[in-house]
């Protein structure tokens, strides 16, 4: 089957849909799966623009609420992760993935779904190593701090993936699996972004948790975004027995939606013509979920996945056949996800804007239905306990003055990772920036189109933006000839361009939050990035 990969989408919904019409216009090809690798923004109101870790002359509405309203429906499955600019507070009520609108899957903090047999699993959010070991404790309405830490991916997620065991057709990232680009053409992507340089050398670029997951992993597909550049690559893994066959993981980052960016990669991927067309649950992530939901935590407490070293009775939650079999027979062998998208709040109404609108945490029905079905806490629902015991606002307000510190100081203990770059802390062009410090964004605030049909004047005015060549090498050593015949054979597709779709520049929404490699932290207001906002209003 075709699958159409798509990078950073930043709520351009239209945009990527008509993308795909033209494609099928032009080119007779249909692709029957969209995935989509984080940055989706399924903004439905103003409340949802004040969730978004951006700052408020980045908030637009964009083109999502109309498929939340039901006005447009996704003319292709669509199956997303959420990245560092996302509408946190909608997102989080579905922990456990669910539907944002009809035909569009979310899944979750970290999932695992099938559709036509492919198992297709992914991470959402970026990695903070000053994050990744509490629980998912914050709720709306966010502050300077919980804003960000909302999506930052935690050693949960990661542990729970970690005890996969069949294999995986496609997995997702936002951020890229660090030590990556070594597996690619990395003069190429130097040459392309040279501020990576650092972080490359260093080896500092990229989510260290990403690459925990590859390493055990080994999807045959990784697709990842966040960095606005396209780049393939090719790791071979290495073999744990003689008897263990080889694997190899082929790589591919998208760049974003914007007009005449190659934001779309077309694959084709294997699959069971015997199966339906039904976007179905995965019986052994249910499994995994039911045998780690002892593990859920909603405090911000740093804490560590068990492990073989002596301090846990319990370190391996993988689950065995038996286990999965259970599941199976507890949905009758029906693995079918239900279809049962629900509103959870007030669609946006360009007429009637309501700018002043507080967001508030909901319980989203598909997770109660969901956690109800396979017996799971509901982490929405533990979270709305603890605050009327007053423990999750009240360890926040203690530990407040603390949080006001840099992208890797904590006043936890060390994460198991050392470093910090899942973004960049050179600086990027094509990215915007956030303060961690918090700083002087209001995030009261929100800029809301007046009509969508009339959408603001943008213009892109970028000093680094070229497009990445189909010739794309993909070797570790940068040898282009050996990798570019394996990407061939895998089925990747020459990419998709769209050069007539007749429609203004998206603005720039693409970003990231920034290490501490010995830079110092780029602020928002910096005019070596932004050198020509007088003039065009926003990049």
């Amino acid at each position: 089957m075709k699958v159409a990969v798509a990078g950073c989408c930043h709520g351009a919904l239209d945009k990527m849909y008509e993308t795909l019409e033209l494609l099928q216009r032009r080119h007779n090809v249909r692709p029957d799966l969209l995935l989509c690798c984080g940055d989706f923004q399924a903004v439905r109101n103003e409340a949802d623009l004040r969730c978004m870790a951006v700052p408020a002359k980045y908030r637009h509405m964009q083109t999502f609420y109309r498929y939340y309203s039901g006005e447009k429906k996704a003319p292709v499955l669509t199956v997303f992760i959420g990245g560092n600019h996302e509408a946190s507070n909608h997102l989080q009520e579905l922990p456990y993935g669910g539907w944002v609108a009809p035909n569009i899957y979310y899944l979750g903090y970290a999932g695992v779904v099938r559709f036509r047999g492919v198992r297709i699993g992914g991470i959402s959010g970026i990695f903070k190593s000053h994050d990744y070991r509490k629980g998912h404790f914050e709720c709306p309405p966010y502050n300077q701090q919980t804003i960000r830490s909302a999506y930052h991916v935690r050693n949960i997620e990661v542990f729970k993936l970690k005890q996969l065991k069949r294999p995986i057709d496609i997995f997702m990232s936002h951020d890229w699996p660090r030590s990556i680009y070594h597996y690619g053409n990395k003069k190429q992507l130097l040459k392309m972004k040279s501020f990576f340089r650092q972080e490359v050398e260093s080896n500092t670029l990229g989510s260290p948790a990403a690459s925990e997951l590859l390493q055990h992993l080994k999807p045959t597909y990784w697709f990842s975004a966040h960095l606005h550049v396209k780049f393939a690559a090719f790791m071979q893994h290495q073999t744990n027995s003689k008897e263990e066959l080889p694997k190899a993981t082929k790589f591919l980052a998208l760049d974003k939606c914007l007009p005449h960016r190659d934001f779309l990669q077309i694959i084709d991927i294997e699959h069971d013509p015997s199966a339906g067309d039904s976007l179905e649950y995965d019986a052994e992530w249910i499994a995994v979920l039911k045998a780690t939901n002892s593990l859920v935590n909603v405090t911000q407490s740093s804490w560590n996945m068990p492990e073989k070293n002596g301090l846990h009775a319990k370190w391996d939650y993988s689950v065995t056949e038996e286990a999965i079999k259970e599941v199976l027979e507890e949905l009758n062998h029906n693995l079918k996800i239900p279809c049962n998208f629900t509103l959870t709040a007030a669609c946006y109404d360009p007429s009637k804007p309501q700018k002043q609108v507080e967001p508030v945490h909901t319980i989203n029905p598909q997770t109660t239905e969901f956690c109800a079905q396979f017996g799971l806490t509901d982490i929405n629902d533990r979270i709305q306990q603890a605050k009327e015991e007053g423990s999750v606002r009240g360890e926040y307000e203690e530990e407040e003055e603390e949080e006001e510190m840099d992208s890797t100081g904590s006043a936890e203990e060390p994460s198991e990772y050392n470093t910090d770059n899942s973004g960049l802390s050179s600086i990027n062009p094509d990215e915007i920036m956030l303060d961690e410090e918090g700083g002087d964004e209001d995030l009261s605030t929100c800029s809301v189109d007046p009509s969508p049909d009339h959408p603001p004047d943008f213009s892109a005015s970028f000093s680094d933006i070229r497009i990445m060549p189909d010739s794309m090498a993909v070797s570790s050593d940068d040898a282009m000839d050996s990798t570019n015949e394996e990407l061939e054979k895998s089925g990747v597709s020459k990419q998709v361009e769209e050069k007539s779709l007749n429609e203004r520049p998206l603005k720039r929404i693409g970003g990231n939050e920034n290490g501490n490699s010995g830079i110092k932290k780029i602020k928002r207001r910096n005019q070596a990035i932004y050198a020509a906002e007088d003039e065009d209003k926003t990049e």
